[in-house]
C-alpha cells in the first residue's frame, strides 16, 4: 500500500501509512523506506524525507543500497546537490549503477556539466539511463552539439533507446534546426515502433517546425492520439513563427473551445502570431483577454510582441503608452524593437530620442548605433551620421558572434563572415562571384546602411557579400539539385542587404530558400519573403 501512495497522485499518503504502520507495531523492512523516501522525492517532502531517512538509519537500514540510491534522489530532488554527494562518497564500496545514476542526474538538474562529465567517465558501468541522462544535460545547458555526439557514441555502441533519449535529441536537432538530423531521429521512433507518446509526439512537432517544415508540423498534430497543453502551446509558436497568424489565432480558440486553460507560453505564441501577420485588433483583444480573463500577469515577451505589432502597423504612439504602463521596467530589447519600428515609419523625432536612451542603457551593443545612424541617414542628417560612427569607433562595443549553419550531404557546416576556413572555401567564392553577377543583371545595388565602420564603400560592399548566411547559401547552390529546397540557420537577425539578395537569388536561381534567423522563419520564393519585408 506504501508503494501504491508513493506511485500515485498523492505520495504524502505514504507517509500517513507509515505513522499507522509504526502505531500497529508492524516492522518496516528496506522496501518500506525506499518507498517512503520516493514518495518523499515526489512530493519534494525535504524535512519529512530527512526524518524517515534518521529513522532509516536508526533502524538499521541506513546501508542498503536501495535506500542510499532514494536518498541520493531524495536530495537531488530538493536541491542538496552536497547532501547527495556525501551519501555517494561515503558509500562508494556499495554502488550499483542505479547509484551512479541518481548521482549523474544529481549534477544535471543542478547544472553542474563539468562534474556530471567527470562522473559519467568514472562509471564502471553505463546503462540507457546514464547515456540518456548525459545527453540531457548537454542539451538543457545549451550544449547541443555535444549532445548529438554523444547521442552517436550511444548508437556505436549499440546501447537501446528509450523516449526520453528520443526526445533530447530531437529537442537538439529542433534548436540548432537540423532537419536530416531530425528526420533520422523520426526515422528510428518509426522502426523501432515507438508509440506516438504526446512527449515524443510533442518533440516530433517542435523539431519540425524549428527546422522550417511546419506542414509536416501540422500533419503531425494532426494525427496525435493524445495531445496535452504543451502539444497545442508548441503548434500555435510554430504556426507563429512561420508568419502563419490566422492559422495559429484558429488553432489558439480551437484550444480553447477544447477546455483548455492558457498559460504565459500560449499567449507568447499568440501575440507573437498577431505581431508577424499584423493582426493589431486581435492582438489587442488576445492581450486584454490574457490579463483581465485569465489573470496572466504580462511579462518581458508578451511585452515585446505587442510592441513590435503595434510598431510594424506604425502605431508609434500607443507603443510608448504601453511601454510607459509596463509592470515590469523595459529592457534593452524593447526599445531596439520600437527603434525598428521608427526607422521603418521615418519617425524621426521619435527613433532619435528612443536611439539615444538606449545608448544610455546599452552603450556597448553596436546594433543601436546601426539602427539610429540609419534612421539619421534617411533624414539626411548626415552630420549625426558622422557623430553616431565616432561614437561607434570611441565606445568599446561588444558586436555578438553571428553565424550561419546549413546541414548538406549528411555534415553540418559553420560559417561566420568572411570565413575561408571551408574545404570548399574556392568553389564557394567563386560561386559568390556568380551570384554576385546574376543578381547584378536583375539590377541589385548594394545596401550598404549596416556597415558603419570608417572604409571605403567598395570595401562595405565586399564585407557584406561575405555574410555568413550568403557563405552557407552559396554552398547550398554547389551542393544541392536543380529546384531543391535550401535550408539556412543564422543566430542572428539577418541585415538588410542579405534579406533582399535572398529575395533575388530565390528567383534567378528558382529555388526555395528558408532562412530561420534570430527574429523569425523567411521563406523566400520566386523574389518574394513570407515576411513581406519587415522583420
Amino acid at each position: 500500500m506504501i508503494r501504491c501512495f508513493a506511485k500515485s497522485d498523492s505520495p504524502p499518503q505514504s507517509l500517513l501509512l507509515f505513522s499507522s504502520m509504526l502505531r500497529t507495531c508492524v516492522k518496516p523492512n528496506n522496501h518500506t523506506f525506499t518507498f517512503l523516501l520516493q514518495a518523499c522525492s515526489r512530493a519534494l517532502a525535504l524535512n519529512e524525507g530527512a526524518q524517515v531517512h534518521t529513522v532509516a538509519v536508526k533502524l538499521g537500514f541506513g546501508g542498503y543500497v536501495f535506500v542510499q540510491n532514494a536518498l541520493i534522489h531524495l536530495y537531488c530532488s530538493c536541491s542538496r546537490i552536497e547532501c547527495s554527494k556525501r551519501l555517494f562518497e561515503e558509500n562508494a564500496s556499495s554502488r550499483d549503477v542505479v547509484t551512479w545514476n541518481s548521482m549523474l542526474t544529481a549534477f544535471v538538474r543542478d547544472e553542474q556539466i563539468g562534474a556530471a562529465e567527470k562522473l559519467f567517465e568514472e562509471m564502471p558501468e553505463r546503462d540507457v539511463i546514464s547515456w540518456s541522462t548525459m545527453i540531457s544535460g548537454y542539451v538543457q545547458n545549451g550544449r547541443l552539439e555535444e549532445g548529438l555526439e554523444c547521442f552517436k557514441q550511444m548508437r556505436e555502441k549499440g546501447m537501446r533507446l528509450n523516449e526520453a533519449t528520443l526526445v533530447s535529441v530531437l529537442s537538439a536537432s529542433a534548436q540548432l534546426g537540423l532537419l536530416e538530423h531530425g528526420r533520422l531521429v523520426h526515422s528510428l521512433v518509426e522502426s523501432l515502433n515507438f508509440p506516438l507518446t504526446v512527449s515524443l509526439g510533442t518533440a516530433l512537432i517542435d523539431m519540425y517546425a524549428k527546422c522550417g517544415c511546419i506542414e509536416q508540423s501540422k500533419l503531425l498534430f494532426k494525427n496525435m492520439p493524445k495531445k496535452d497543453i504543451w502539444t497545442w502551446n508548441v503548434m500555435i509558436c510554430g504556426l507563429a513563427s512561420h508568419g502563419l497568424g490566422k492559422e495559429a489565432l484558429a488553432l489558439f480558440q480551437r484550444f480553447i473551445d477544447e477546455g483548455f486553460r492558457p498559460v504565459n507560453v500560449t499567449f507568447i505564441g499568440v501575440l507573437g502570431a498577431c505581431s508577424r501577420a499584423g493582426l493589431v485588433s486581435e492582438g489587442r483583444r488576445n492581450f486584454k483577454l490574457m490579463t483581465e480573463k485569465y489573470s496572466i500577469l504580462p511579462e518581458m515577451e508578451h511585452y515585446g510582441c505587442m510592441v513590435d505589432m503595434l510598431g510594424r502597423a506604425g502605431f508609434l504612439d500607443e507603443a510608448v503608452q504601453l511601454i510607459e504602463k509596463m509592470t515590469v521596467p523595459p529592457d534593452p530589447v524593447l526599445w531596439a524593437t520600437l527603434l525598428g519600428a521608427c526607422k521603418i515609419h521615418g519617425s524621426i523625432e521619435l527613433g532619435e530620442k528612443i536611439g539615444k536612451k538606449l545608448l544610455k542603457l546599452d552603450p556597448t551593443h553596436d546594433g543601436h548605433y546601426v539602427q539610429l545612424a540609419s534612421i539619421y541617414a534617411k533624414a539626411r542628417k548626415w552630420e549625426d551620421v558622422t557623430r553616431v560612427r565616432r561614437l561607434l569607433v570611441e565606445q568599446n562595443t561588444n558586436k555578438a558572434a553571428g553565424w550561419s549553419l546549413i546541414e548538406a550531404q549528411g555534415t553540418v557546416h559553420k560559417f561566420v563572415a568572411g570565413d575561408r576556413e571551408h574545404e570548399r572555401s574556392l568553389e564557394i567564392y567563386k560561386m559568390l562571384e556568380k551570384i554576385g553577377t546574376r543578381i547584378a543583371e536583375s539590377g541589385y545595388s548594394p545596401n550598404v546602411s549596416s556597415v558603419l565602420h570608417d572604409i571605403g564603400e567598395e570595401e562595405k560592399e565586399n564585407a557584406i557579400k561575405e555574410h555568413s548566411e550568403r557563405l552557407a547559401m552559396a554552398l547550398g547552390l554547389l551542393v544541392t539539385g536543380a529546384g531543391d529546397c535550401i535550408r539556412i540557420v543564422k543566430n542572428l537577425r539577418v541585415c538588410e542587404d542579405c534579406h533582399e539578395v535572398s529575395k533575388i537569388i530565390s528567383k534567378v536561381f528558382e529555388r526555395e530558400i528558408i532562412v530561420r534567423d534570430g527574429s523569425r522563419f523567411h521563406h523566400f520564393k520566386d523574389g518574394k519573403c513570407s515576411c513581406l519585408d519587415y522583420w
